[in-house]
């Protein structure tokens, strides 16, 4: 009786211990990532997505999030199947993976940035003296569409400009660097708010304001040459000093350099224009299944995450005074309020494909 009585003991304090190492294991999970999600994304997101603080405030809520780069309107053609999401910079090519995919709407939309013009302080004065831009001070200003698309029309050099001849860098055809319109969302946005001004303030929606908008859509593609489908290694380039004085970049990248690196030296010779007409980029998730959506819902709605969202550039949907609040600190380079910035819409994605098209000829 003794000895079934130690068994049933022993057996007892074995269980004992196998619960406790399981509770224990249990309590070491707490707090750490317990699902797998993958998606594509725009690569100006992906230093967003690496962020350590970013990595752990995902895990804190239970995910880790495993992304790869992407052109936002090259995801159409990619195959998507075993991703969870895919994270395009606007709308539009959201809506078009949507519609591909079969995704319910709405789609969430956790932050946004309007597009800039990044230009070194020699490109901003002489296009300041010239009409084509005004100065809100050293390193701010506003870029007249207008005044740029006709120039554009007319083939303008920097060399017909006053004062370009005391900077030995500008040269050539004045024209801004984009990405490639076709597989990036930067570029096709970039003719959405140029055709905008070109069509008399009306966006274009029709094959007769395709056809009338198309040959300045050419002038603007075809001066640049070979394109870079990634908004990322174009604001590198313009960074390190390399390629065109005047880039077409997001405003969050722009606001994470200077977050980042303010002073330095990379921003000395920085000076950021805000087109008086552009268009937002809102970034847009587009959930390929639950995993996916409740990703998405997450970005929008968690404090933390917004606030990191914040510290990398992006304007949170909903609230602009966040942006404003964390973004005290960079007055002299951004525009917080949009002051003297019109919103242009956007083309339906056909409409912008077409565009797109016709410009790279």
């Amino acid at each position: 009786m003794r000895r079934i009585a130690g068994i049933v003991l022993a057996v007892l304090l074995i269980g004992g211990v196998v619960a406790a190492v399981v509770a224990g294991r249990h309590g070491e999970d707490k707090g750490t990532a317990t699902k797998t999600v993958r998606g594509v994304i725009g690569s100006e997101k992906a230093d967003f997505f690496a962020d350590p603080d970013v990595v752990k405030a995902l895990a804190a809520k239970g995910y880790t999030v495993k992304t790869e780069a992407s052109g936002s309107w090259a995801m159409e053609g990619l195959d998507l199947k075993g991703y969870d999401f895919a994270f395009p910079s606007s709308q539009a090519p959201a809506d078009v993976l949507a519609a591909k995919y079969h995704v319910q709407e709405p789609l969430p939309r956790p932050f946004y940035s309007p597009l800039v013009v990044v230009a070194h302080r020699s490109a901003a004065d002489v296009l300041a003296a010239n009409g084509l831009a005004t100065l809100d001070g050293k390193s701010r200003g506003t870029l007249k569409m207008g005044a740029y698309v006709d120039a554009a029309r007319h083939n303008r050099t920097w060399q017909q400009l006053k004062g370009a001849s005391r900077h030995g860098e500008l040269t050539g055809t004045l024209y801004i660097a984009s990405t490639d319109p076709e597989s990036s969302n930067s570029g096709a946005l970039y003719l959405a708010a140029a055709s905008y001004v070109a069509n008399g303030g009306k966006v274009v929606a029709s094959k007769a304001d395709v056809d009338r908008t198309a040959p300045l859509l050419r002038q603007l593609v075809s001066v640049q040459g070979a394109q870079q489908s990634s908004s990322d290694a174009v604001f590198r380039d313009f960074i390190s000093g390399a390629g065109n004085p005047l880039v077409l970049v997001y405003e969050s990248q722009v606001a994470s350099l200077l977050a980042e690196q303010q002073p330095s030296s990379d921003a000395d010779d920085l000076v950021v224009l805000y087109p008086d007409t552009t268009v937002n980029s809102d970034h847009t998730v587009v959930p390929l299944d639950a995993n996916g959506r409740a990703l998405g819902e997450l970005l929008s709605t968690d404090p933390t995450l917004r606030k990191l969202a914040v510290r990398h550039g992006f304007r949170p949907q909903g609230d602009a005074a966040e942006f404003v609040a964390a973004t005290a600190d960079r007055t002299a380079y951004l525009n917080q309020k949009l002051t003297g910035v019109r919103q242009a819409p956007v083309p339906t994605s056909a409409v912008l494909h077409e565009m797109a098209r016709r410009a790279r000829g």
